[in-house]
């Protein structure tokens, strides 16, 4: 990708029905090439930093419902101890740690992590609780109905989680479907697509209360710290697009301005989505005489991309994929699963050999003040993009 790029402006207003964020952008990538298009439904809380608990990802991922809970601004003990107690229903039914991350997301949208009562269910508020609602005759921290089970089972946490693993558990596909979806699929939400923007923090609480749990991926029905690539996703959702180490790095001295990595691999090479998402740009980038010829091997100097994808994550994360050896293989607008091949490593573009660029941009700014260093970002999401990590099973 060319140094000079810069972005146009782009503003953002919420949708205050579905709390969703959306947003106008224009892109200049690489150098030049413009695309304008519309976003829906970005919302997203902000990740937050915890209590130095669950920072590396170790053997034993056994939750702890008593005892000490991590700090979190947002959520107090109370509601993180509620988080504890769907995870541990999770390992008890050995619902793999995924499910604990879309279980959590999912209570903190339907009750913010709270065991809720119901106002029009008179029975439920002389059960312990920690606050009352009125959505119909839901209750408990998924706003279960009736249908669920009785008041009291509804308004038992360790009950409610494991109802909702039972329904996630037959969701085909859920581990690598987005998390909204999977989510919605359970619980058939007037709001489908609030679900996204709790994944991160439901990432960090996961991590937090279950030794880095969220790092890791399956492999032979064990638990392997940080080792999701070649179509293998963590618990996190992020799988590492390509395998390879790095060799130019982010914004390093002798290229300051480089705002992803560059990993290299051969031609042909399987470029996957790092996580799921919604595709937003997936086409040739001009170079910088304004000429579309992606079809060639490119040089330094030349500019551009070449062929190039963006792809919009939850909450507000894009992910940015250069010099393809041809078209894509999405298109704009297509929901893609973490894992799914997008296209193959070439060598087009401002590019002086086969390679992938990959760039990761926090807040939806897909311009470079919102580039961020994907070695750190995928690495705390089991992703590494070295391969390097712990690679140990857990338990």
């Amino acid at each position: 990708m060319s140094d000079g790029s810069r972005p146009r402006r782009w503003q953002l207003r919420r949708n205050a029905v579905a709390g969703a964020l959306t947003t106008v952008l224009v892109l200049v990538c690489c150098t030049g090439g413009t695309a304008a298009f519309f976003l829906t439904e970005l919302g997203g809380e902000s990740a937050e930093v915890m209590s130095p608990m669950g920072l590396t990802c170790g053997k034993d991922h056994t939750v702890k419902v008593m005892g000490d809970m991590p700090r979190l601004a947002r959520y107090g003990e109370r509601q993180l101890r509620n988080a504890a107690v769907i995870i541990r229903a999770g390992q008890d039914m050995e619902v793999p740690p995924r499910g604990w991350v879309i279980a959590v997301a999912t209570a903190m949208q339907e009750s913010g992590l709270r065991n809720l009562a119901n106002s029009t269910v008179p029975q439920s508020q002389g059960l312990p609780n920690e606050g009352v609602g009125a959505d119909h005759d839901s209750l408990g921290l998924f706003q279960q109905r009736a249908s669920w089970g009785s008041v009291s089972q509804r308004m038992s946490p360790d009950y409610t989680a494991r109802k909702f693993y039972e329904k996630l558990l037959t969701v085909e596909d859920w581990e690598r479907m987005p998390l909204t979806l999977a989510a919605q699929r359970v619980q058939v939400s007037a709001f489908p697509d609030a679900y996204a923007k709790h994944e991160g923090v439901a990432t960090q609480i996961v991590d937090a209360l279950a030794g880095g749990a969220a790092r890791t991926v399956q492999i032979e029905n064990r638990s392997v710290c940080n080792a999701a690539a070649d179509g293998k996703i963590a618990a996190s959702g992020f799988t590492a697009p390509i395998p390879g180490g790095v060799g130019s790095g982010f914004r390093t001295a002798s290229r300051p301005s480089h705002n992803g990595v560059d990993i290299g691999a051969a031609k042909g090479t399987l470029i996957r989505a790092a996580a799921a998402g919604r595709v937003l740009v997936s086409r040739c980038d001009p170079d910088s005489s304004g000429r579309l010829n992606c079809d060639v091997d490119g040089y330094p100097g030349k500019g551009g991309c070449g062929w190039f994808v963006d792809i919009l994550h939850a909450g507000g994360i894009i992910t940015r994929y250069c010099h393809m050896i041809t078209k894509p293989r999405v298109a704009v607008g297509q929901v893609v699963l973490a894992g799914e091949v997008i296209g193959e490593v070439g060598s087009s573009g401002n590019s002086s050999g086969p390679h992938l660029h990959f760039e990761v941009h926090q807040d939806a700014d897909r311009s470079s003040a919102g580039a961020i260093d994907p070695v750190t970002f995928m690495q705390q999401r089991g992703a590494p993009l070295n391969g390097a990590g712990a690679r140990h099973p857990a338990r």
